[in-house]
């Protein structure tokens, strides 16, 4: 009886030691993110990381024109006028559902896949290979490539 209540007193000794010294959390801490998936296709998508090898660009578009598809193959380069600069990458989007205008991009980065990781490049605007636009949002506590027309 004695030496189960020995052995009892080590082992519970043994997880209060154990206790002390794991560092305390930080709530302010963020919780360390898993490794970013391999890139499915690597041939596409670490080929092209800029506007100028991407598909399906328009040319000529006005700034604040209408356009027709906010889904697929959406970026154009402007033509020079009062507020933009020739050449300038657009996209055609519909904000609040409103008809679909040309519009300044933010960064645009090539052709993405959809769904994987693109941590560092938050906010930033992209295509997938078959001509969808992209951009690379926070998702399920991701950071990813999603729909841009979503």
């Amino acid at each position: 009886m004695v030496a189960k209540r020995r052995a009892a007193l080590a082992l519970s000794g043994l997880g209060v030691a154990a206790f002390l010294v794991a560092a305390p959390a930080n709530a302010d801490d963020p919780l360390p993110r898993p490794p970013a998936p391999p890139n499915p296709n690597p041939a596409i998508s670490d080929v092209c990381n800029d506007a100028f090898c991407t598909p399906g660009i328009t040319p000529n578009v006005v700034l604040g024109a209408p356009c027709g598809d906010t889904s697929y193959y959406v970026f154009g380069t402007a033509v020079a006028g009062p507020s933009i600069q020739p050449g300038r990458l657009v996209f055609c989007g519909s904000p609040r559902r409103y008809a679909p205008r040309y519009f300044r991009t933010m960064p645009m980065v090539g052709i993405k896949e959809l769904g994987t990781w693109c941590t560092g490049q938050e906010n930033y605007m992209a295509q997938a290979p078959d001509g969808l636009f992209l951009t690379c949002a926070l998702q399920d506590g991701n950071t990813v490539w999603v729909r841009g027309d979503a």
